[in-house]
């Protein structure tokens, strides 16, 4: 059972981490804090929900489809509501009150138009039958799910690390007066982080029937504090963080379900106040936040 539990959770630590990727990748750029995250997250599930049912399209071509479609929606969101947030005197704090907003008006326009119910799409869609890992059989689903998050988040890094736009990233997440002052098109940077953010937000989505069961437009608080738990628990900022944060939350989620299910639901709060009591910088602290 602990052997279970083990890969288990570091199949969906694999998930975690893509899920808290983008929004860490927002905040690292930006200093924002987008409590819309999840809900993102949610209508990329919705999205892939309906174009399996309509259209039988595959989870995994909806999670591509989903990544440049999320992309290209967060330019001019984008411009639309952060610009102007930068220049107040505490944007941090009005960023929360935004997109608290946002989140809200997201949740509530998606249960108008596609209503409160549950939805899922069944794990025959990533085909397949039981996995065999380490001497344990998992769902097909679980391990496909896993194996594409890892992907998505092996990609981000190829962009940050080997890509000149990614170069240019990191040196906003690293100072972004100092960006500015040498000439980096600050602007057209965050805006692209951004899209690449609600991008992952989407693709993380698109996995979340497999992963988390049905969904329904009232997930996404619930996405965006596990996410905000990963973040915190690797560091906030760091995109390696995310990847360590993601994991040792999906191993621990694993354990409490299966040692103390009754407890579960209070994982999330349970690490945000012992990371933050113990190491507030996160695991990884300040030595490789931004790097």
């Amino acid at each position: 059972m602990l052997e279970y539990s083990i890969v288990a959770g570091l199949l969906f630590g694999l998930y975690f981490s893509l899920v808290g990727l983008g929004l860490n990748l927002v905040f690292g750029v930006m200093r924002i804090v987008n409590l819309a995250h999840g809900d993102f997250v949610m209508l990329g599930a919705l999205a892939a929900v309906g174009c399996y049912s309509a259209y039988a399209i595959s989870p995994i071509a909806a999670a591509v489809l989903s990544l440049f479609a999320f992309a290209i929606v967060g330019f001019p969101l984008y411009y639309l509501l952060v610009p102007r947030l930068l220049r107040s005197s505490d944007p941090e704090m009005l960023s929360i009150i935004l997109f608290f907003g946002l989140s809200q008006v997201i949740e509530s326009l998606t249960t108008i138009v596609v209503g409160p119910s549950e939805r899922s799409i069944p794990g025959r869609a990533l085909g397949g039958g039981p996995v065999h890992l380490l001497g344990q059989t998992f769902p097909s689903a679980w391990v496909i799910s896993a194996v594409a998050s890892g992907i998505a988040v092996m990609l981000l890094f190829l962009y940050l690390y080997h890509t000149r736009a990614g170069r240019l990233t990191r040196a906003v997440m690293v100072d972004r007066n100092e960006a500015l002052a040498t000439g980096i098109d600050v602007d057209r940077i965050s805006a692209l982080a951004f899209g690449i953010g609600l991008g992952l937000a989407a693709v993380a989505g698109c996995f979340a029937p497999f992963m988390l069961g049905s969904v329904t437009p009232a997930i996404g608080v619930n996405l965006t504090i596990q996410s905000f738990t990963v973040i915190i628990v690797g560091s906030l900022g760091s995109p390696l963080g995310t990847v360590l944060g993601g994991l040792i939350y999906g191993v621990s989620l694993m354990l409490m379900q299966t040692y103390f299910s009754s407890w579960a639901g209070l994982l999330p709060y349970l690490l945000l106040i012992a990371i933050l009591l113990v190491r507030p910088s996160g695991l990884l602290g300040r030595k490789v936040r931004y790097v």
